[in-house]
């Protein structure tokens, strides 16, 4: 073994450690362990779970790492048989911490230890709670250098503990550098600030508590202002919010360390070992403490099944393990939800619970330690009300029994005045200890109803205010159809929040509409919001939108029946309450129109302007649209989405001021768009004649749906394309009105199959998302086919000409294949994807249009999807006019406009089957052929 060189630094010792330790150890001293106060455990008595004679007994035929490790994989079982059939998460969690105390008391028994040298148990271990694969911190404390002898009975100490197999986490430190450290470090100071003492000199301790306490190093006011900084930063890393669809049961908000924050703080400032000693002392209520405690111990039950399950310190509640924690839970599937979703509804309303608790307790301790020598000067509000370092409070303790309707104006205060900083601790105890107040009169009354439209009207903060009043349990008691949904998740990749929060964040998105610089990436929508008559209406809408959710039946319709009841209490006058109903009823029109129907097709622009009625309306749903979208999934809104509601607007806007009697049928579009492009050839000196050949070749649809910009862009690239028997492969990045990217590929080749399912499979492996696809049959056999596609991790490549070859050359080698293509192409099907599993649903609609059939294909989303589609047309001598692809999370849904071989709709109602039943089964047969199982 390498010897340990003095540490001189202030650096935690480096141990460089090699080989097993089996050596066989005799028991002396082994009966002291019961007597020693700091080294058996949480309990100071040996646990229920390890029988120590026995152990002993065992040493007499094994050496101690094979003994150590037989007793632990024992203990190990036994815990999670425990945990299993329910026992307190809180014996287990002690007794484990009990357990490995005793192992590594055996262990550090070994060796002859100098008396300046102690064993501390740090961090969590500190606190004597162990979860079944959390790391184990020790340190290792002397009173100056190390000697030779001791360092290496240091190795040894450390070898053996890791090939017994624990997960250890450890440092050496002398007490000179530990201060030093811990002076500079606010997370090695507070992993010291909860040890304990194993073994050894409880002098090193004594002396190492009287050099970190508050007077001598990070005072009550420093070490409180750098924990709130490093909640702030871990609360910022996860967005703020509580919920997520696989969120972290340590770090998240309102997950474990939000509890160990308040737990740090107030023991500091106390000077207390345990929370429990602060009971009696103002610092929380009966009811607080009870919360505290219930919460901790849920959280503890899912990461110790958490652990369990992933055999390893996995802190993430992912999809892999919901399900089955929600099974060992004893959740199970009724009353319209499935278990894995009331597991995860249970679970964040824990969080939301234990935030709030946050909020409170932290806000209490910042009054009485940062603010403590602050002017307490206090400026009255008004009668109920008053400011006092920045913060709101009541005026007296009987603030809302007296006047109940100061439940909302609190809130309206806080935001009309931006100086306003929060609410103070005392009066968010007050408000949660006098909701029960708001009950159906209060509703009712129409004071309240006024007071609650002037904090939409809020010219600050509005959101901060609904979130308040969203975690103080206000927004849920005066709208109990809120109530309802907070907490509720859907279990799919699509909708990444949970039903309130993803509310919430719509309205942000509608609030975030009216800031200076919203115009750089929404400009329509900012437009529209900055000139809407009344905003609140907008709000509104957003509010009920989803609030049906989980209720069973369309949540539009039931949706649309509460926004219109919420109208109509609050004073609105009838066509207003009319917009806001119609608004919810359709809140998902415009986005399916717009990815899921041609909207280059004059017929559906006309249809979707006649349901739309008038610019009001189309002005509102457009915003609703937007920011609905934007709030459901972060990755949701992209370029090409944009575009395509950006177009859609501008369209049915056109339409409407046309006049809906004065529709623009097919031949007008197509003679406009050809009249703009002879004019753009000619202003490039492009041969007219050529041209004008050309496009006799082409049909109409071509020029309906290109534009003249990208026809004059195709004509001159094919003119100038030597070889006609070569694929022309022409690729540019275009954008939108916000600035967003859109890889437009433009192929021209004299093969008429196969070049869907080429092109789905080049780009896949790019990385690229095909979202529209426009196919072209010419009079010659060739097809000119558009592609619009954008990147599948978001992300621009910088160097445009490189990544444009790049596409070129990968198609161009794929096409060069085309007439006996046979991918073999098979991608990784992601890890989230194979926990979203339900069969494929395929159908086919004969009824819109005379020309084609459209084909509808719902599905759980994988690399390659497309490609296998496209095989199955040419297989079936089917004809792909256009797709319009939709990913929804976890889950497809694509729109193919079909034609038979002879151009025509399919009519033959067998080949109809043939064509569903073949997407079906070879789709899903991808799924199981991956390991997966169908739901």
């Amino acid at each position: 073994m390498h010897a340990v060189e003095k540490n001189v630094s202030v650096e935690t010792t480096e141990l460089e450690l090699s080989g097993t330790l089996q050596q066989k150890v005799s028991t002396k001293g082994y009966d002291s362990v019961r007597d020693n106060d700091h080294a058996v455990n949480y309990f100071h008595s040996s646990p229920e779970c390890f029988d120590q004679n026995a152990f002993r007994r065992s040493l007499d035929e094994l050496p101690l790492v094979p003994a150590c490790k037989k007793a632990i994989d024992t203990v190990d079982q036994q815990f999670d048989r425990r945990f299993c059939k329910g026992e307190n998460i809180r014996h287990l969690i002690y007794e484990r911490a009990a357990f490995i105390d005793c192992i590594i008391h055996y262990v550090w028994r070994q060796f002859d230890w100098e008396d300046d040298v102690s064993l501390l148990a740090v961090g969590g271990y500190g606190r004597g709670e162990l979860h079944p694969k959390s790391d184990i911190d020790i340190l290792i404390l002397s009173s100056d250098g190390i000697g030779e002898q001791c360092r290496e009975h240091i190795e040894s100490f450390i070898a053996l503990l890791w090939d017994i197999g624990l997960n250890l986490g450890h440092s050496v430190r002398t007490l000179r550098e530990c201060k030093l450290i811990a002076r500079d470090d606010i997370t090695v100071f507070t992993s010291i600030m909860e040890s304990r003492l194993l073994q050894g000199s409880t002098y090193l301790v004594e002396r190492l508590t009287a050099d970190t306490s508050a007077e001598r190093m990070w005072s009550n006011q420093a070490f409180f202002s750098a924990k709130m900084a490093e909640q702030q930063r871990r609360h910022e890393k996860y967005d703020d919010v509580e919920y997520n669809l696989e969120p972290n049961v340590k770090n998240a908000p309102g997950g474990l360390r939000d509890i160990q924050t308040v737990q740090w703080v107030a023991k500091r400032f106390f000077a207390v070992k345990t929370l429990q000693q602060l009971d009696g002392k103002g610092f929380f209520t009966n009811q607080e403490y009870a919360l505290l405690c219930k919460g901790e111990e849920f959280l503890w039950r899912v990461r110790y099944g958490l652990h369990m399950l992933a055999k390893r310190p996995e802190e993430r509640l992912l999809f892999d393990y919901q399900r089955k924690l929600a099974k060992l839970f004893g959740y199970e599937d009724g009353g319209g939800r499935l278990a894995v979703e009331q597991f995860m509804h249970h679970y964040y309303q824990t969080v939301l619970s234990l935030r709030e608790l946050n909020d409170v307790l932290l806000q209490f301790l910042d009054e009485v330690i940062l603010k403590r020598d602050k002017s307490n000067a206090v400026t009255p509000i008004n009668e109920r009300f008053q400011l006092r370092c920045g913060y709101i409070e009541a005026s007296h303790t009987n603030v809302f029994v007296e006047t109940p309707s100061a439940l909302l104006e609190i809130f309206v205060l806080a935001g009309s005045d931006p100086a306003i900083e929060g609410i103070r601790a005392s009066t968010i105890r007050l408000i949660r200890e006098s909701r029960h107040l708001i009950d159906q009169s209060f509703r009712d009354d129409s004071n309240n109803n006024q007071l609650f439209l002037a904090l939409l009207r809020s010219p600050y903060n509005l959101v901060t205010q609904l979130r308040r009043m969203k975690r103080y349990g206000i927004l849920g008691a005066y709208l109990p159809e809120f109530g309802r949904i907070i907490g509720q998740m859907q279990h799919d990749l699509f909708h990444m929040y949970t039903v309130d929060d993803h509310t919430l964040l719509v309205i942000k998105n509608m609030y975030d509409f009216q800031s200076p610089d919203a115009d750089k990436k929404f400009p329509i929508a900012a437009a529209i919001v900055n000139n809407l008559e009344k905003i609140e209406l907008l709000y509104i809408a957003g509010l009920y939108h989803d609030i049906a959710k989980g209720r069973g039946g369309d949540h539009s319709t039931l949706g649309g029946i509460d926004a219109m009841a919420f109208c109509q209490a609050h004073g609105f006058t009838p066509r207003e309450s009319r917009l806001v109903k119609w608004l919810v009823d359709h809140h998902l029109l415009m986005s399916t129109v717009a990815q899921k129907q041609d909207i280059t097709n004059p017929e559906v622009i006309h249809s979707f302007a006649l349901t739309v009625g008038d610019m009001t309306h189309l002005d509102y749903l457009y915003t609703l649209t937007v920011a609905d979208m934007c709030a459901t999934n972060p990755n949701i809104w992209n370029g090409w989405r944009d575009q395509l509601l950006s177009q859609l607007y501008f369209e049915t806007k056109r339409a409407l001021h046309r006049g809906l009697e004065n529709a623009l049928n097919r031949q007008e579009l197509i003679e406009e768009t050809k009249q703009a492009t002879l004019e753009g050839i000619r202003n490039k000196g492009i041969d007219e004649q050529k041209a004008l050949s050309l496009w006799q070749i082409a049909g109409d649809d071509y020029f309906l749906k290109e534009t003249a910009d990208d026809i004059i862009w195709h004509t001159e690239a094919i003119l100038n394309h030597v070889d006609a028997h070569t694929p022309l492969v022409l690729v540019k990045k275009s954008y939108n009105r916000a600035g967003h990217q859109v890889i437009q590929i433009f192929i021209r080749t004299d093969a008429k199959q196969n070049v869907f399912a080429v092109a789905a499979t080049a780009l896949d492996k790019l990385r690229l998302n095909i979202q529209d696809a426009r196919i072209y049959s010419t009079v010659n056999h060739y097809t000119m086919d558009t592609f619009y596609a954008i990147n599948k991790d978001a992300i621009t490549n910088d160097n445009d000409s490189e990544f444009t070859e790049k596409i070129k050359r990968t198609l161009t080698s794929e096409l060069s294949l085309i007439k006996h293509y046979r991918a073999s192409y098979r991608p990784l099907i992601p890890r989230q994807l194979k926990h979203f599993t339900s069969p494929t649903y395929a159908h086919i609609d004969n009824t819109i249009s005379d020309d084609y059939s459209v084909l509808e294909v719902t599905s759980p989303d994988r690399p390659g999807l497309l490609a296998i589609i496209g095989r199955i047309f040419v297989e079936l001598n089917i004809r792909l006019v256009n797709a319009k692809i939709s990913t929804l999370g976890e889950r497809v849904e694509d729109v193919f406009y079909i034609t038979d071989k002879t151009d025509r709709r399919l009519n033959d109602t067998q080949l109809c089957e043939t064509l569903k039943q073949m997407i079906c089964r070879q789709l899903d047969t991808e799924i199981l052929d991956s390991g997966q199982t169908l739901a």
